[in-house]
């Protein structure tokens, strides 16, 4: 029932008396703005009261449990006093209405921008994937452990002091009574934080900072005490803490809340899609693999190698055999009687080697460098070397006294000319 004024984008008004603003939200939706927020901003020489107005139904037909918690956290916020305050709108969120209180008879200015690309938002966006997907990898890293008891402790402080003394509650009941109230006065603190942030980085700098070091210190000794997890079910249940986070933060990090619930559809489809897209992966390996066409490849041994494989194979298969002339499967009598040095035999089962060092060294004398076998092979081709190029010296001299034949007519031509 008040008579507010209107706003509008790019609005410059300046007014001295009390007066109450509302911006009505577009409701044709539109993709360029999906990142984009309305600035509106309030400032004055002298100090002023601003003070939020909201219907008392809003809470009531809020359709999801973050507008009811806003709104809540809207009504019990008191009204601020300050010389010069920021309101950040998004685009198809509610209508907001707001008053302007002055103590003193003095101008004050009510600017309204658009920006198109808001950074808080974009990165709420894509911290929220970017936690949605690596939940499971990050719930076991021991570093982001420790960073987010960190967090937890400094802005929600009540939540982590309720967590380290949960071994004293005897029953969870009560436990859980005391972490819904903690959750609600953690939020408030939150908001109000957010509302007045820049006054107090302004005016009370170092109080800030030092409750930020001693409670940050304090949430790292405590959660250094206890060490990481790591039973199973904490990792889960830090996976899904890590998850329903990520989904917060995708939902305030979109102006248009269908956008949201579509991405975070597509976020757990594609989480749930995983495994059946690898079982279909590894199907079709095998199934590529099965009819392929198998070609026999033939690979050539180098000297050395045939060498080397030779004396591996021979070994191997020596000691095959001495297995099985060790196992009781193995006529050892039919085969002493069969054998001409049953001494020898029994030495080699026992592991002496296969050949003596007679055989060996005649093996050297007769194949090896410098042995007979060696020198006819020698003379033998170069004998037939030599006999192969006498035949070559006589084709030779046969093709030599045809082109004498051939020379010859041509001086007695001359004579006859």
């Amino acid at each position: 029932g008040r008579n507010c004024s209107l706003l509008q984008e790019m609005d410059v008004i300046q007014k001295q008396d009390e007066n109450c603003y509302c911006y009505v939200q577009n409701r044709s939706i539109h993709l360029q703005y999906l990142w984009s927020t309305l600035q509106i901003k309030v400032n004055s020489r002298e100090k002023f009261r601003f003070e939020p107005i909201s219907e008392q139904n809003n809470c009531q037909n809020s359709e999801t449990v973050f507008e009811f918690a806003a709104c809540a956290v809207q009504i019990l916020w008191k009204p601020e006093t300050c010389t010069e305050t920021h309101l950040s709108i998004k685009q198809y969120g509610e209508d907001v209405c707001f008053k302007i209180e002055p103590f003193k008879i003095e101008p004050y200015t009510v600017r309204v921008k658009r920006e198109m690309l808001d950074g808080k938002l974009l990165f709420l966006f894509v911290a929220g994937i970017f936690l949605f997907h690596f939940a499971n990898s990050l719930s076991r890293s021991v570093k982001f452990f420790y960073l987010s008891g960190i967090i937890l402790g400094v802005l929600a402080l009540l939540v982590f002091v309720l967590l380290t003394l949960k071994r004293f509650i005897p029953r969870h009941s009560t436990f859980w009574i005391l972490m819904s109230g903690s959750w609600m006065a953690s939020l408030y603190f939150i908001y109000c934080f957010k509302e007045n942030m820049q006054w107090l980085w302004s005016e009370h700098r170092n109080y800030l900072l030092g409750y930020f070091l001693a409670v940050g210190i304090t949430s790292f000794a405590i959660c250094y005490q206890h060490g990481p997890l790591t039973t199973e079910l904490s990792i889960t249940l830090f996976t899904w803490t890590l998850q329903l986070t990520a989904f917060v933060l995708i939902y305030c990090g979109v102006t248009i809340p269908q956008v949201a619930y579509a991405v975070i559809a597509v976020s757990i489809c594609s989480k749930g899609l995983c495994y059946p897209l690898g079982a279909a992966c590894h199907i079709a390996r095998k199934v590529k693999y099965h009819f392929k066409s198998k070609k026999l490849v033939f690979k050539y041994l180098t000297e050395e190698e045939y060498r080397e494989q030779g004396e591996s194979e021979t070994i191997r298969a020596l000691e095959e055999l001495r297995s099985f002339c060790r196992s009781p499967d193995f006529p050892s009598w039919i085969a002493v009687s069969k054998l001409q040095a049953p001494h020898r035999f029994a030495g080699f089962v026992l592991g002496s080697p296969h050949v003596s060092p007679a055989e060996t060294k005649a093996h050297d004398e007769e194949y090896g460098i410098g042995s007979s076998f060696l020198e006819e092979q020698l003379f033998e081709t170069r004998a037939q070397s030599e006999q192969d190029d006498p035949a070559n010296s006589i084709h030779e001299d046969e093709e030599n006294e045809d082109e004498m034949h051939t020379q010859i007519p041509c001086p007695y031509a001359t004579e006859l000319l």
